[in-house]
């Protein structure tokens, strides 16, 4: 299977398990508990049914979009995500430079793995996805940090106060640096490949968070960092405090509950991400398309609401503008596609996402952004 067989999320998903360690993939691939959540967030989408209208004269498609003051070219982004040098060497480098190239918006993550600095050097808006750690000085040394190397918003998670139940992980005993149990070790051994590329180019590391996580004297595990380092106690007044001390766009991303989008709204947040983190924290949340209108509803006027989680297609992303989504966010739909090809991988998966956009408008009727409202949709289980 080579990338050019690569039409959709699945054929991605595919070819990157080919080429990734068993513990890697499933890193990527797995989520909290049973999983439900995670399937939940696309099986959502299902559910409502696209109500086209014709003769509308859709030749010419704009998808620009304006959000969190960002002029986007589409109206996708490309979330942070975490660990990207571990899917592919190229790794966050790779995805902004795709992002540049399509025009729209990207960010780096606290966990990820090429500095903000680098990945600022390519142009196109830039967002900084923030854990808010135990350890004050490093939050504030994380924020100066973003400001210096130019980061246009800052988006702070807040559905990761502890770690998800990733059952995946604990089988295959996936950490930073590698301690696995041998069945992970011999999933390893069956992809020299990607153990060369991995030996062969720069070392592995954290940098934004250097000098506060030791890397060399003991193991990493993802759920040991969300439990022993981040602030279970994360509050409104740190938040207020954040948006002072930031002084531009801030959003929150994590929020599920129409409640906390007012009380963002009334705080002075710019906006508000509606996701679960792809089900890998709390299984059982609910779907984000299925709480999209009423945090939309919630927000009013006062706040860009933006949606990520168990997005796979461009009807996904038109059902999800329909309803008032300002932009929407991808994450497995990019990283697999990293893992299979590198940055070529990435372009690949936008340019099929855009296409689909674009001829999904078309066939609605929809020359615009703007065009794509409730009267486009329709609820099954309502109906």
């Amino acid at each position: 299977m080579r990338l050019t067989d690569c039409h959709n999320f699945h054929d991605f998903r595919r070819l990157a398990q080919r080429r990734l360690p068993g513990p890697i993939f499933n890193y990527i691939d797995g989520a909290a508990d049973d999983e439900a959540t995670y399937r939940r967030n696309t099986a959502a989408f299902e559910d409502v049914d696209l109500l086209p209208r014709v003769l509308r004269g859709t030749n010419e498609v704009d998808l620009s979009v304006t959000v969190l003051g960002q002029k986007l070219a589409l109206p996708f982004y490309l979330s942070p995500t975490a660990l990207q040098r571990l899917f592919h060497h190229q790794g966050e480098r790779a995805v902004a430079a795709a992002a540049s190239k399509f025009d729209t918006m990207f960010g780096v993550s606290s966990l990820g793995t090429t500095s903000l600095e680098d990945v600022r050097k390519f142009a196109g808006p830039q967002v900084y996805q923030f854990y808010f750690h135990k350890d004050r000085g490093l939050n504030r040394a994380m924020m100066d940090r973003a400001k210096a190397a130019g980061v246009n918003v800052m988006m702070l998670t807040v559905d990761s106060i502890t770690g998800g139940n990733r059952e995946r992980d604990k089988r295959t005993g996936f950490s930073i640096p590698f301690r696995l149990t041998l069945a992970g070790m011999a999933q390893f051994a069956l992809k020299p490949r990607w153990a060369i590329n991995y030996a062969l180019h720069e070392k592995f590391a954290l940098p934004q968070l250097d000098g506060h996580v030791n890397m060399g004297g003991g193991v990493l595990s993802i759920g040991k960092y969300f439990t022993d380092m981040l602030e279970p106690s994360l509050n409104w007044d740190d938040l207020a405090e954040m948006i002072r001390d930031w002084g531009g766009p801030l959003c929150l991303k994590g929020v599920v509950h129409p409640e906390d989008a007012r009380r963002a709204a009334d705080l002075g947040c710019a906006g508000v991400i509606l996701s679960n983190h792809g089900g890998r924290q709390l299984d059982g949340s609910r779907a984000t398309f299925d709480g999209l209108a009423e945090v939309v509803d919630a927000a009013g006027d006062r706040l860009d609401v933006m949606l990520d989680s168990g997005v796979q297609r461009g009807t996904h992303i038109v059902k999800a503008l329909s309803l008032g989504a300002k932009a929407v966010g991808i994450g497995r739909a990019y990283l697999f596609p990293l893992a299979a090809a590198g940055q070529p991988g990435v372009e690949r998966a936008i340019t099929l996402l855009r296409d689909e956009v674009i001829r999904d408008m078309r066939l609605m009727g929809a020359a615009k952004i703007a065009d794509l409202t409730r009267e486009n949709i329709r609820f099954r289980r309502s109906a």
